[in-house]
């Protein structure tokens, strides 16, 4: 059995945010089956380098898939066809020799390209920003006992948490929605002890900042589950919207 496959790649070019893009095709040969999908991309890059021709601009870090930054859609899907894998973490394992690739940016109105694969997801900076801080007193760590935290509550806070941003929800839902990632970001928070001071002002300030940047409304598609890599459950759009109910009732009585 070859531990190489060749591979036919349809890749989205683009100059800049107003510029035209278009679907460009190339070859990718001998690509070992031990590579990542990226490794892959710099097997191409490296080629279109010495052929003289610009090499393809995407976005990475880490490639250990904690930063989130490598999304891009493959073949419509949000890092590819593994569920629970961000792109960095996709092996070519997981396609056959011969397959046709089409490798896309994530698409949403708040998200501008930049250039070929490489979106600006400051949008998310900004919901995050709107949230504000937490009211925690500074000085030394508290005993862990004196915190008054379930166990449950705690692994909750942590699966939500665990959110990286990397906007695969958005790009998944045909509403281009925000609200897992938000609803992650608001459960976090909400769960803790620490997060309720500001709790009702939190979720009230992060909606209406998603709203103002165009993100789209959830119709419960539950696409943004499916393809989020770290598979954070909707049941955090469930909480976000109990949060914005309890924040209305909140403010409606002062």
């Amino acid at each position: 059995m070859s531990n190489t496959i060749d591979l036919t790649l349809k890749v989205w070019r683009q100059h800049g945010p107003v510029d035209k893009g278009r679907l460009e095709t190339y070859r990718a040969t001998d690509i070992s089956t031990d590579m990542s999908f990226l490794e892959m991309l710099d097997v191409v890059n490296e080629q279109l380098t010495l052929a003289g021709k610009e090499p393809i601009a995407f976005d990475h870090d880490c490639r250990e898939g904690i930063c989130g930054s490598c999304g891009a859609m493959i073949n419509g899907l949000a890092h590819g066809p593994e569920q629970g894998t961000t792109l960095c973490q996709l092996h070519m394992r997981h396609f056959e020799d011969g397959d046709t690739l089409v490798i896309e940016p994530f698409r949403a109105r708040p998200f501008k390209i930049v250039r070929d694969l490489v979106i600006d997801r400051g949008a998310f900076d900004q919901i995050i920003q709107a949230g504000g801080f937490v009211s925690v007193n500074t000085g030394g760590a508290p005993e862990a006992n004196t915190i008054p935290v379930t166990a449950a509550a705690a692994e909750l806070a942590m699966d939500a948490a665990a959110c990286i941003g990397c906007g695969a929800c958005v790009a998944a839902c045909p509403h281009a929605s925000a609200m897992l990632f938000v609803g992650a970001k608001i459960s976090h928070l909400a769960l803790l002890p620490q997060g309720q001071p500001e709790a009702a002002k939190r979720a009230l300030s992060m909606l209406k900042r998603m709203d103002e940047l165009g993100f789209g409304n959830c119709r419960n598609e539950t696409e943004c589950e499916a393809e989020c890599p770290k598979e954070i459950s909707i049941t955090n759009i469930a909480r976000l919207n109990r949060e914005f109910l309890k924040a209305g009732l909140l403010s409606s009585e002062k």
